[in-house]
């Protein structure tokens, strides 16, 4: 018996091996075939954003328009002294006009009537700085004036770097070296070479959180994190020597 079982293996391993090589020869007769192969290529950099923003809406309920509008005049000055204090120049921060809705009462059904009870007003302001470190611990700290009567509302900052038309080129260049350096990986194990370049398509940029796996087919542009990764792809057919 224990002759048999070590035949059989002989013989499980020998068709392995002739199931491999028919593979390899397969592959290698349609790329001859072919006379092409088609690689994608990556590259990725990490940067570091270098401006920043942050919306900020200073908001007032009252019982009438008047009211309000009055109400946020009074909070919207203790928010640029804030500011200002923070280190954020005057020319820096763009306050926008005041704007704001009626709010009807309610029937019993929960339908709204005509009858108006109060007025909801709110003013943004926008601040820009190249500080970004600065820009994310106002995002965090400004909540503090609420505990002296500002009603503010703080929207998450966002992040930008300045260079990405370069950077884009250069990633391109990488990318394309990555594809023709997995095309010869390749075509090594048909005892193949790599020729000239047939075709490129650049794919589109991923731009993303530093630790983050998303793709999109229609691209990404994160503003959420100071630091990023940009990833380019380039899709390149090469002729087969």
């Amino acid at each position: 018996m224990e002759k048999i079982e070590k035949f059989q293996i002989l013989i499980s391993c020998i068709i392995i091996t002739l199931g491999l090589l028919f593979a390899s020869l397969i592959f290698a007769s349609k790329i001859q075939r072919n006379d092409n192969i088609t690689v994608t290529g990556s590259a990725s950099k990490i940067v570091k954003s270098d401006s920043a923003r942050l919306t900020l809406s200073v908001c007032a309920r009252e019982i009438n328009q008047k009211a309000s509008y009055t109400a946020i005049k009074n909070q919207t000055p203790i928010v640029i002294k804030y500011l200002e204090d923070k280190g954020i120049k005057k020319e820096d921060i763009d306050v926008k006009s005041i704007h704001g809705y009626k709010i009807y009462k309610q029937n019993e059904r929960g339908y709204n009537t005509n009858e108006a009870i109060a007025f909801e007003g709110n003013q943004t302001i926008e601040l820009k700085s190249n500080d970004v470190e600065k820009i994310k611990d106002i995002s965090t700290d400004i909540q503090n004036l609420i505990s002296k009567g500002i009603n503010i509302e703080v929207f998450a900052p966002e992040y930008f770097y300045s260079d990405l038309a370069s950077i884009k080129i250069d990633l391109l260049k990488e990318a394309t070296l990555d594809a023709k350096q997995r095309a010869k990986s390749m075509l090594e194990a048909a005892n193949s070479r790599v020729g000239k370049v047939k075709s490129m398509r650049m794919g589109v940029f991923q731009i993303t959180p530093v630790d983050s796996t998303m793709v999109s087919d229609m691209g990404i542009n994160d503003t959420s994190s100071i630091d990023k990764k940009v990833t380019a792809v380039a899709n390149v057919v090469f002729k087969v020597k």
